[in-house]
């Protein structure tokens, strides 16, 4: 029988299992004392198949005792690490909170496509301050003991119910590495896209890797997506060679200033970028004072407590958020135009998504593999997919991911086919993808006007011009109704722009019914009608056609990635 609840571990009750990683599973637990003192804590046991490993248990050893040393209010610290039953484990503080992943994810479902722009610059600040006493700590000699975390990312970090900030897993990152453990099935998955380019082009990194990733950790808390995603083999290429969209294309709201903080740290030149984690956060709190000067860690207490006020409810919790803090997010919200999760409640009950009078859409795509586009009988968009906890609700700080194989090379001709080659790769030489018609091909009407509107649709679209490819193709689909290159262009425009309404959405799903009835096997429509109907709040329609497009294109990873996605709806 394996490990329950209520065993005993060692010193350690085990309260509840909490979850299972690449190298370890989670337990919540107490530490059992004297006269029935009792200390929460997290146990973290690694997994049997890795004990009999020598060379990464030694390095596990090796790595806690330096982690055990840290001690820093942004930092979760080791108590304990040992080996029970022939077990090894880490006991570390138990913090009282949320993982910043699960953070950002509860505030796309209340109504919010990133988190308010302080809350955001204050976890980042707050996250430096932890990485600076780490990457400074030396031994009892003075030698500095060249920590560096590796690993940085949103599921690293936690956020209290007290605005607590704090990182976790120093030093694991490296026991897992040792043994190519980074490329095994399910063990640091996605882990990639927060890499630096030094570590892309492995080679050996320092403190300001940890830089780099808490630049890309800021970056998707303003933004609501990651700077780059898609196949690891192209994201590893277009990191190795510092290919990072600016953050104002995505979010043209924020000051110059924020953002020139946030491009800096992720200069691909280590010269040109932060030189430590303490010039970052200093640059952060400057910016932050300046701007929010009466912002505290309260501030993301309230916040936090607010998006989990149901989760607290169930556990019989009832944490204070007063009443002045309403107040406080209508600043943040006048200032940035951020949405306000309390108007969603009051008006979709975390169902549907959101006006543009309350939640700008920063939809730029983030392309299958890099965030790019390409030319192949038209240029199309392709989507990231949104995680899937809490896919259900309200839309997506960025639209979800286009399937895969839709490169080609043939010459243009009318079709509703997707591309989603990325545009800085080298073509494959003699490789032509082909989509399946199911319908006769459309002889386009309306003559030279029409194909200067379809090209001008298509030029936009591969700009990310999305307010201009909008008329462009609705100036083609004029010209010639029966179009369906025309609609489905329409249909992406309408899914990407900033200022399109619950209307524009639901017009691209009429759009799409119009390609996928003329193409019933046309799986790239059956995609984007997904797409469109789940924007537009209909998550039963919407499912119905993510199970169509599955059934066109059962495998690959876009197709896992939709799987996903479906399960995340379904909970």
């Amino acid at each position: 029988m394996g490990t329950q609840e209520g065993d005993i571990f060692g010193r350690y009750e085990l309260v509840s299992w909490l979850s299972r990683g690449g190298m370890a599973e989670t337990w919540r637990a107490q530490l059992v004392g004297d006269a029935g003192v009792t200390k929460p804590v997290l146990i973290k046991k690694v997994l049997p198949e890795y004990a009999n490993d020598d060379a990464f248990i030694s390095m596990f050893i090796s790595e806690a005792r330096i982690s055990a040393t840290l001690s820093h209010g942004n930092v979760a610290q080791v108590f304990d690490f040992g080996r029970v039953d022939g077990e090894y484990f880490l006991a570390m503080e138990f913090v009282d909170g949320q993982p910043l992943d699960r953070f950002l994810k509860r505030a796309r479902k209340s109504g919010m496509p990133a988190l308010p722009v302080p809350v955001a610059v204050y976890i980042a600040m707050e996250m430096c301050r932890g990485l600076h006493y780490a990457h400074t700590r030396a031994d009892s000699g003075g030698k500095p003991l060249g920590i560096v975390h590796r690993d940085i990312s949103p599921d690293n970090v936690l956020v209290g119910y007290e605005g607590q900030v704090k990182i976790v897993d120093f030093g694991i990152a490296k026991a897992q590495s040792l043994r190519g453990f980074k490329t095994a099935p399910g063990v640091l998955k996605g882990k990639y896209l927060f890499f630096s380019p030094e570590q892309a082009r492995g080679e050996e990194v320092d403190a300001r890797t940890d830089v780099w990733a808490t630049g890309v950790v800021l970056y998707e808390l303003l933004s609501g997506q990651l700077p780059l995603t898609g196949l690891e083999s192209v994201v590893l290429m277009k990191l190795a060679h510092g290919k990072i969209p600016p953050l104002r294309e995505l979010r043209p709201d924020l000051p110059t200033a924020l953002s020139d903080l946030v491009m800096k740290a992720l200069a691909p030149d280590l010269k040109e970028r932060f030189e430590s984690s303490h010039a970052f956060g200093d640059a952060l709190a400057e910016f932050l004072y300046a701007s929010f000067p009466r912002f505290s860690s309260m501030s993301v207490a309230h916040l936090l407590r607010t998006l989990f006020r149901e989760d607290l409810a169930k556990a019989g919790r009832d944490l204070p958020v007063p009443g002045s803090f309403q107040d406080e997010r209508r600043a943040w919200q006048a200032r940035y135009e951020a949405p306000d999760p309390e108007n969603v409640a009051d008006t979709r009950r975390h169902t549907g998504p959101v006006t543009p009078a309350a939640s700008p859409r920063w939809r730029l795509p983030a392309a299958l593999g890099a965030g790019l586009f390409s030319l192949a009988g038209g240029i199309w968009l392709a989507m990231k997919a949104v995680p899937a906890e809490e896919a259900v609700g309200p839309p997506m700080a960025t639209p979800i991911l286009a399937p895969q194989g839709m490169t080609g090379t043939a010459a243009p001709k009318e079709s509703s086919s997707i591309s989603t080659r990325p545009a800085q790769e080298p073509p494959k030489p003699a490789q032509t993808v082909t989509t399946q018609p199911t319908s006769p091909a459309v002889i386009p009407s309306g003559g030279r006007k029409y194909e200067e509107a379809l090209a001008a649709g298509t030029q936009a679209l591969a700009r990310r011009d999305f307010r201009s490819a909008g008329p462009s193709y609705r100036a083609a689909l004029k010209l010639n109704p029966a179009s369906m290159q025309a609609k489905t262009g329409l249909a992406i425009a309408l899914a990407n722009s900033s200022s399109t309404s619950d209307a524009g959405y639901r017009e691209a799903a009429k759009l799409l019914q119009d390609v996928v009835k003329a193409e019933p096997k046309n799986a790239k429509a059956w995609f984007w009608l997904g797409s469109s109907l789940q924007f537009s709040g209909d998550q039963t329609r919407a499912a119905e056609a993510y199970k169509k497009y599955l059934l066109l294109e059962p495998t690959g990873n876009s197709a896992e990635e939709v799987r996903a996605l479906l399960k995340g709806m379904n909970e």
